[in-house]
């Protein structure tokens, strides 16, 4: 994991679900305002990820944009979960958001900008 400039970057594995063999280091920006983990779309295709849907965003500019989704297996830090990617656009920024965040049992230490697991997941 790497810190600069108050931005928390995390060195992170992406496999494909169906086929563990096929993966990729990427470092990304860690970005708990967004839901999911954002990939650039040959990146994910490289790996043999295919899209299982579509959503809508709502971007910083307060634009409504669509994009494919699929399912990737994200390890960071020794730990690994099944999240939602993003098919990103040539113009679009890859990060690691919440939903994986939150699979993976991590976050963003306030004063320190590092990942840290989670001391507990909340349950209700």
């Amino acid at each position: 994991m790497l810190k600069g400039l108050g931005h928390t970057v995390a060195k992170v594995r992406l496999y494909n679900p169906h086929d563990l063999s096929r993966c990729l280091d990427l470092e990304l920006l860690v970005d708990a305002g967004s839901m999911y983990t954002w990939i650039k779309r040959g990146r994910l295709e490289r790996l043999g990820i295919r899209p299982m849907g579509r959503r809508r965003f709502r971007t910083m500019e307060n634009r409504i944009i669509e994009r494919e989704i699929g399912e990737a297996v994200i390890e960071c830090l020794g730990r690994r979960a099944t999240t939602i990617v993003v098919f990103a656009e040539e113009r679009d920024n890859e990060v690691l958001g919440l939903h994986a965040l939150e699979g993976l049992g991590l976050e963003v230490d306030p004063v320190t900008k590092q990942l840290r697991e989670v001391e507990a997941i909340l349950a209700l």
